[in-house]
């Protein structure tokens, strides 16, 4: 049974084949949405063109999510091709790297705008564009990290920015629920992903984590598809507002260290 049988989506994030976003991409497909993909800067074309060929999927736009004209063009663009949208993705984030080193106290007032207007409001920028092409409702979803709510060493400005992006996940949810569109957030666990290398001791995160989370393992990409696929279909109707966990369980924890040790 495919779930999204008709269904449009376009989804922002594409980096690479390692992406949360490509995860999410190839799980939409396999259960029959038609899809775009968006991805930030020149650089990425020769990366995502690929892997749009390999889903078949035409729509591919360069979307600087900094600049309204960007955001507008592609949005108009959509409506042309699609008609309409159901499912919208926000796999965005960004922090220079030298806000992920050192302390949270040392964060540049610039490092901390272009953290905040990158990871949370290009969110709502999106759902501005979006929205009028919703009618009939619709499902988004924007990825965040248990750094949002514990601190995780190097975070930094990231943990912030997501956790502004949680809030605004409420907001929104809130504000369009009467036009049933449904907003939801993914926090996944650590995935080796383009943007996570830039997090000093991101492998030691990742070893730390897949040995203490209850299913003693890190999370795949691919889980968080399905993940996504189930915030997308119907199968979640009555699920808005909310940030659903994908990382072994590791967040249910309260001591860090496994049972056999107590």
């Amino acid at each position: 049974m495919q779930l999204l049988e008709g269904k449009k989506a376009l989804v922002f994030g594409v980096a690479n084949k390692r992406s949360i976003a490509w995860g999410i991409t190839q799980a939409l497909h396999a259960h029959g949405a038609d899809i775009g993909l968006s991805y930030g800067i020149p650089q990425l074309e020769k990366r995502v063109l690929p892997l749009a060929e390999e889903l078949g999927i035409s729509f591919v736009e360069k979307c600087d999510v900094t600049q309204d004209a960007e955001i507008e063009a592609v949005f108009a663009k959509a409506s042309e091709r699609f008609g309409k949208l159901d499912i919208l993705v926000h796999a965005i984030a960004y922090a220079p790297s030298e806000e992920l080193v050192g302390h949270y106290y040392d964060t540049t007032r610039e490092g901390f705008r272009v953290a905040m207007d990158i990871s949370v409001y290009s969110l709502v920028a999106l759902v501005q564009a979006a929205r009028p092409l919703m009618a009939d409702g619709g499902s988004i979803i924007s990825l965040t990290y248990y750094g949002a709510e514990k601190v995780v060493p190097h975070y930094n400005v990231m943990g912030v920015a997501k956790a502004a992006l949680e809030a605004s996940t409420r907001y929104l949810a809130a504000e369009l629920g009467p036009q049933n569109i449904r907003v939801n957030a993914i926090s996944a666990g650590p995935i080796k992903t383009l943007s996570a290398g830039g997090i000093a001791g991101f492998r030691k995160m990742l070893k730390y984590a897949g040995e203490r989370s209850p299913l003693r393992r890190n999370v795949s990409q691919e889980e968080v598809g399905n993940t996504a696929l189930w915030l997308c279909s119907d199968l979640s109707s009555g699920v808005t507002g909310e940030v659903v966990y994908v990382d072994a369980g590791y967040s249910i924890m309260g001591m860090h260290e496994p049972p056999e040790n107590w």
